[in-house]
């Protein structure tokens, strides 16, 4: 039996215990070593967290004084409906905490965030090889069907 893990928003003074959770994100993605995101692009995302005026949101899960996994979110207008929509954009957890239900437990705390917004929908993608998170969304969501396609700027 594992100790409880709290959902909460993130707060200013997690920044050095959120930055190697941050960094697990973008390397499980490929984006370390020479493709690291430069750390003013990790900056500006964190002190987006604490700007009233950004859609964007960050939670963290936390056990024992440790922060466990990460949620980053953010709320859109849609064509298709006049309320909200939220995206959850990045979601991670460590290695050590996989399986434990962090995962699960930072997706219920944006749902809830979403509906607490009047949102209709929550959605989120992930990589086709990330097998083990998808057992868990596959019992979480549904399957939108549609593919993501992406041209670089």
């Amino acid at each position: 039996m594992h100790p409880p893990v709290t959902v909460r928003p993130v707060a200013k003074d997690d920044f050095d215990a959120w930055k190697p959770l941050w960094n697990g994100y973008n390397a499980f993605y490929g984006r370390s070593g020479a493709t690291a995101l430069p750390d003013d692009v990790s900056r500006t995302t964190w002190s987006r967290f604490f700007d009233a005026y950004e859609p964007v949101h960050a939670l963290v899960a936390e056990c024992e004084g440790r922060l466990l996994g990460l949620a980053r979110y953010l709320f859109h207008r849609s064509t298709t409906q006049i309320q909200p929509v939220c995206y959850l954009q990045d979601l991670f957890t460590t290695e050590a905490a996989r399986g434990r239900g962090v995962g699960r437990a930072l997706i219920h705390a944006v749902h809830q965030r979403a509906v607490e917004m009047g949102c209709l929908r929550l959605y989120w993608h992930t990589h086709e090889t990330n097998t083990k998170a998808m057992a868990l969304y596959d019992q979480l969501a549904d399957k939108s069907g549609f593919v993501v396609y992406r041209k670089a700027l």
